[in-house]
């Protein structure tokens, strides 16, 4: 059992370093790693000389930190050729992209937060683009919100009691009563909008996507440049961005439609 016990020590140490690069830094020191996840620089600098000596993370002599290496590439790209929810939404995406102008996304929910698992980027000069594979929180963004509003009723009180709501931007939602608020109205309409709430300069539109059991499993999104996603075009794409969600649910699944929230109704 000791033996069993430890194994299964080192296996969640190894997972909790690497999902540190998920939403942090490029590259991270002992030091930072350590204090991040309360463990003494030896135990961290054993952990990391394994990823190392695996291809998982490369050592950079000069900065004495550690990044992401060609073995985790290599797994990201196979975990995206294998993903179920990918490949549903491909040629929806693609659709949506035709009809919008501009780029479309499709993120994720995974723990903690989110990550954006492919774009169609548009074909204009000027354009939204968003980074693959990092994960973001639930409370900042079109994507995230939809995400948020759709989990169990006992999960979003959880998190609106106790998630810290740090601002990405200016324009982010950091006030809880707002945020409850602006989660209902989702949760209503089946579709979230944002205007620079995750990054600077984007407006932006999305709507959760389901799995076969009705749990949110990712949201589907269309960003740009804020100027071109004013309102009157986010409230003119909601149906567009509402309709994609409900054809790769019902692709993954899904009977179609929003989910009622029997826990919520029940109360």
């Amino acid at each position: 059992m000791a033996t069993e016990r430890k194994g299964t020590e080192t296996a969640t140490r190894v997972a909790d370093v690497l999902m540190l690069f998920t939403d942090g830094p490029d590259s991270l020191g002992v030091t930072a790693i350590a204090r991040a996840l309360g463990l003494s620089k030896t135990v961290v600098h054993r952990t990391l000389s394994s990823l190392v000596d695996r291809g998982f993370l490369v050592s950079e002599p000069r900065t004495r930190e550690y990044a992401l290496g060609p073995s985790l590439a290599s797994l990201g790209a196979r975990a995206l050729r294998e993903s179920s929810l990918r490949s549903a939404a491909l040629p929806v995406m693609r659709a949506l992209q035709a009809a919008t102008g501009e780029t479309v996304t499709i993120s994720a929910r995974v723990p903690g937060g989110r990550v954006y698992l492919d774009q169609i980027e548009s074909t204009r000069a000027i354009k939204m683009t968003v980074e693959l594979g990092r994960r973001f929180p639930l409370h900042a963004g079109s994507s995230s919100r939809s995400i948020l509003a759709f989990l169990p009723a006992t999960e979003r009180r959880e998190f609106l009691a106790h998630h810290e709501l740090d601002a990405l931007t200016t324009r982010t939602i950091t006030d809880r009563s707002d945020l409850a608020a602006r989660l209902e109205d989702v949760r209503a309409t089946g579709a979230a909008q944002s205007d620079g709430e995750r990054q600077h300069g984007a407006g932006s539109v999305a709507s959760p996507i389901f799995g076969f059991d009705g749990q949110v499993v990712g949201a589907i999104s269309v960003c740009g440049p804020a100027d071109r996603m004013s309102a009157d075009v986010r409230c003119s794409t909601v149906p567009l961005v509402r309709e994609a969600a409900d054809q790769i649910s019902r692709a993954l699944g899904w009977r179609g439609g929003l989910p009622v929230d029997e826990t919520r109704d029940a109360q």
